[in-house]
């Protein structure tokens, strides 16, 4: 029996992996009441270890052209995610949150991202098979986020107020708003708000509250649904094999936890990253062109292997890293 090209023992391996490591992230996280770089360090390289182990695992069950083009897409996928992870520290600063409590916010949210991903990978591969000239639109679309991250002329550092997000004022219409944090719960009861600090406090009468903590977990929702716009073209591009797209996609995903909070403690010194970030949309667009045109038109004799693609994005991840070790942006 096989699904999508592969034998259901890949699967139950991808999967049990998976449900494995995000256990033994809960138990060892369970009593945290502070996430700190040493901490968030050390899982980084769990999460990185146990990618590069699927990587090993495809090679040796099938051959290194498998092997590569998962491990080309999920270079992929942790690179495009430093810009969102930069969206996520403005999301937390707007709405106060404490690194324990972005934590929790950050595992439900990355739950959630889990379900987002596999549907849009269903659509995403399925309208490329069904109609390859579709890939003309990916690559449109990941271009002209290219183009709006340039035409951006800060650094995409700085602290915007998502308090007044779309998805936040979308949550304020739809059920009453606490303003204020209780604990690390998403709701909380009308009975559990003393009266003393109902008064402006709450937005409406109501059985149920959300509070700031559901209404942040809300805005990273919004914010990551936008970046698998980019994401999922992205991986499509060095491979079409679903499985292979969502495996690359959901490795780079649960490592997304622990890497903000290395991000956000080098954020004012990686300051060229982001125009790295631009750089291999642009490569990505002009991939998903040429594999396009390949596909729907016709064999045009340029092809860009997953090899190739690993040495782009490893070296251009690398120059932008560089380039802000040689070349700090003035304080």
């Amino acid at each position: 029996m096989e699904h999508f090209g592969f034998p259901v023992e890949v699967i139950i391996v991808f999967f049990g992996v998976i449900a494995l490591s995000v256990y033994f992230d809960l138990v060892s996280h369970r009593n945290v009441r502070e996430i700190s770089i040493g901490n968030a360090s050390k899982w980084c390289a769990f999460w990185i270890i146990i990618a590069l182990l699927f990587y090993v695992y495809l090679w040796v069950r099938f051959d290194r052209h498998w092997a590569d083009m998962y491990l080309a897409g999920y270079l992929l996928e942790k690179s495009l995610s430093v810009d969102n992870l930069v969206v996520f520290i403005a999301i937390f600063s707007s709405f106060g949150i404490s690194s324990h409590l972005q934590h929790r916010i950050l595992y439900w949210g990355i739950m959630g991202a889990l379900a987002f991903r596999a549907v849009f990978v269903v659509i995403g591969t399925g309208l490329f098979y069904a109609a390859p000239w579709v890939g003309f639109l990916f690559a449109a679309f990941v271009a002209w986020s290219g183009v709006q991250m340039l035409r951006d002329k800060s650094s995409g550092m700085e602290i915007e107020d998502y308090t007044h997000h779309w998805s936040v004022n979308w949550i304020g219409r739809m059920m009453p708003v606490y303003t204020r944090l209780h604990g690390e719960r998403f709701f909380v009861k009308d009975s559990e708000i003393p009266a003393a600090q109902s008064a402006g406090a709450i937005t409406r009468k109501g059985l149920w509250y959300a509070t700031p903590a559901f209404l942040c977990l809300v805005a990273v929702e919004a914010s990551d649904l936008a970046f698998a716009f980019d994401s999922v073209p992205a991986v499509i591009s060095v491979t079409e094999e679903p499985l292979l797209v969502y495996a690359a996609m959901i490795f780079a995903i649960l490592g997304l936890r622990t890497l903000y909070f290395v991000i956000a403690a080098l954020t004012e010194y990686l300051v060229h990253l982001k125009k790295a970030v631009v750089a291999l949309l642009f490569f990505i667009a002009v991939k998903m062109t040429v594999q396009s045109w390949n596909h729907a038109v016709g064999d045009t004799g340029i092809h860009i292997s997953p090899q190739v693609s690993v040495l782009i994005v490893i070296g251009t991840l690398a120059a932008g890293v560089l380039a802000s070790l040689l070349l700090p942006r003035r304080r």
